[in-house]
């Protein structure tokens, strides 16, 4: 097997062959190390590897496989996203204030891959802060989409999503404020899911009303299932975390949909979107009905609402970055700046009143969800456009609001339900859209069925981007 193929190679096949001996973990992360090195920094998909670290770590694995004392994701690559606290290795947040930054202790959901047997192979592009929906920063510069050279790979887990496409190994963790999971997975045409809010513990719990949510990005249902798995479960770091320990997901994903209540909304009463993406998601939603779903369109009454919450809200979450003007703003990015200076002038009492539509907007969402198991949208309005702009040519321009075009995420952040992106299809310039797939909050395995149900009616995991015919990968001379 060549070095991509390896790479592209999902976590239970892996697990498999060196259960078998056919494989080692030593040799696949030398492989798959390699085709980064082969492919970045065409994607740029890596803001730190740590291959050094990784090699030992497999190492201990290979031992561990002799010895009979192999854990459930022992010698599994995986990689962090570069918002994520990891002990003794730089946490950069995308930005030239933190480019010294080096945590002392891992965050908890590292290591809770780290005690689940991976290897990590290193940190993954982010926007500055994660504050856009674009893979591109001031200290890392652009993140490539695998699909297309140049062009947006989603965000802010933007180097998750385009390493997940592009065989960088089969797990990569993510974290989802506005959706900054699902989005990565369209764009790239990979699976990512943001599970119930508390579901994987967050710390340092980010400053933004208790809307992240940590969660996978990978190519198959399954292999998001071991993630979450391992990451799952109460933690005294973040006290929103839930009691309850995980479920065993990955071996609980075969369930009928036949009788599901399933609701549809193209738009959610207000969003724009292109019509080579409603096509797409249009087309999926007809699946659901022949494997034996009700499924039934409709117009939530909160959905027109959102926006203009959005767009007070995301602003304020950013707002005490202000500290870092006197001394960054000329290295900082524009548009993180322009967000943070719309915050200017506003009041508590502003923000106290804005928080109460919110929260009765987030019970709105779950009396909606009395009603069906699941609902269906898009998961972005657009497919992937230059990743050099906040907005797609024919989209509004504005200094900082990207939101326009990712309309569907947020709510399920807010509310705090469990939500998926699974590919669907391609619109423009065969370009990978995104199907969401949300349900009730607490409902982690309905989600992961309906998704491993999709995938296994419309499969997508060997639809892969030609990495050389793209200029990406390039051959060792």
């Amino acid at each position: 097997m060549s070095d991509e193929e390896i790479g592209f190679m999902s976590a239970t096949e892996l697990t498999a062959h060196y259960g078998s001996g056919r494989l080692s973990p030593v040799e696949v992360t030398a492989a798959v190390l390699r085709h980064i090195e082969a492919t970045e920094p065409g994607i740029n998909a890596m803001a730190e590897v740590t291959a050094r670290q990784a090699m030992d770590s497999a190492r201990r694995a290979e031992a561990a496989y002799r010895a009979g004392t192999a854990r459930r994701l022992e010698g599994v690559p995986v990689t962090i996203k570069d918002l994520q606290e990891t002990a003794y290795i730089p946490t950069r947040y995308g930005s030239w204030s933190r480019k010294d930054n080096v945590p002392t202790v891992d965050a908890p959901c590292v290591t809770r891959l780290h005690e689940a047997g991976t290897v990590m192979l290193g940190k993954t592009t982010v926007p500055e802060f994660g504050w856009k929906g674009v893979s591109q920063s001031p200290l890392t510069g652009v993140t490539s989409n695998p699909w297309k050279a140049g062009y947006n790979a989603g965000a802010s887990s933007a180097g998750a999503g385009a390493a997940a496409a592009a065989g960088y190994g089969p797990l990569h963790q993510g974290g989802d404020g506005a959706g900054s999971i699902r989005m990565p997975a369209h764009f790239c045409g990979v699976f990512g899911m943001k599970p119930t809010h508390g579901r994987i513990p967050n710390w340092p719990i980010s400053n933004n009303d208790l809307a992240t949510h940590m969660g996978p990005l990978t190519r198959t249902v399954k292999d998001a299932a071991l993630m979450l798995e391992a990451m799952s479960g109460p933690h005294p770091w973040d006290y929103t975390s839930l009691e309850a320990a995980p479920l065993a997901y990955s071996s609980l994903l075969s369930a009928p949909l036949k009788g599901r209540r399933i609701a549809y909304s193209p738009d959610l009463g207000h969003a724009r979107v292109d019509p080579d993406v409603a096509q797409a998601v249009a087309a999926a939603v007809g699946v659901f009905e022949a494997m034996g779903a009700t499924v039934e369109e409709v117009t939530p009454g909160w959905g027109p609402k959102g926006p203009e919450l959005a767009r007070f809200f995301w602003p304020a979450t950013y707002s005490a970055k202000c500290t870092l003007l006197p001394e960054w703003e000329s290295l900082m990015d524009p548009g993180l700046v322009a967000m943070i200076r719309q915050t200017q002038g506003r009041t508590m009492q502003e923000f106290t009143l804005a928080r109460e539509r919110r929260f009765a907007y987030a019970v709105e969402i779950h009396q909606f969800f009395t009603q069906w198991d699941f609902l269906l949208t898009p998961a972005v309005s657009v497919t992937a456009f230059p990743a050099t702009q906040l907005q797609p040519d024919t989209w509004p321009r504005h200094d900082w609001d990207w939101l326009g075009w990712a309309e569907f995420s947020y709510p399920f952040n807010w509310a705090g339900n469990p939500a998926a992106s699974v590919p669907c299809g391609f619109g423009a310039d065969n370009l990978p859209v995104g199907l969401q797939i949300v349900g009730r909050r607490f409902d982690d395995l309905g989600v992961l069925q309906a998704c491993a149900a999709w995938e296994e009616a419309r499969p997508w995991s060997a639809l892969r981007p030609d990495l050389k015919r793209s200029g990406i990968h390039r051959e060792k001379t």
